[in-house]
C-alpha cells in the first residue's frame, strides 16, 4: 500500500524556521522525482520545490527561493523541505507528492501556519 506521511508542520512566528518530512513507503522511492506542493486558503495548489530520484536536481518556486531547501534521503525514504525565513504568506497546507512515468501519488497534507 502506497503511503506518503507529512510530518513537522504547525505554527511559527514570521522569520521563523519549520522542517517538513515525508515518510515513503509502499514504492521504490528511489526511482520517483519528489516534490513538494502547497495550496493556502482559496487558492490553487502550487508546486513548491522539487527534487529528483537521485537527488542531483532541484527547482524552487521564485517566491521561495532562498529560503526553503528540498532534500531527499533514499536510505531512509524521506524527503524534507527546510523552511526559513517564513512569511505569513507561506501559511498554507504542504503535500507532498511523489511522481515516476505516469505513476503519481500524494501524501494527506500538513498545515503550516506563518502568524504572530
Amino acid at each position: 500500500q502506497v503511503q506518503l506521511v507529512e510530518s513537522g508542520g504547525g505554527l511559527v512566528q514570521p522569520g521563523g524556521s519549520l522542517r517538513l518530512s515525508c515518510l515513503a513507503s509502499g514504492f521504490t522511492f528511489s526511482n520517483y522525482a519528489m516534490n513538494w506542493y502547497r495550496q493556502a486558503p482559496g487558492k490553487e495548489r502550487e508546486l513548491v520545490a522539487g527534487i529528483s530520484s537521485v537527488g542531483g536536481n532541484t527547482n524552487y518556486a521564485d517566491s521561495v527561493k532562498g529560503r526553503f531547501t528540498i532534500s531527499r534521503d533514499n536510505a531512509k525514504n524521506t524527503v524534507f523541505l527546510e523552511m526559513n525565513s517564513l512569511k505569513p504568506e507561506d501559511t498554507a497546507v504542504y503535500y507532498c507528492n511523489a511522481g515516476f512515468l505516469r505513476l503519481v501519488y500524494w501524501g494527506k497534507g500538513t498545515l503550516v501556519t506563518v502568524s504572530s
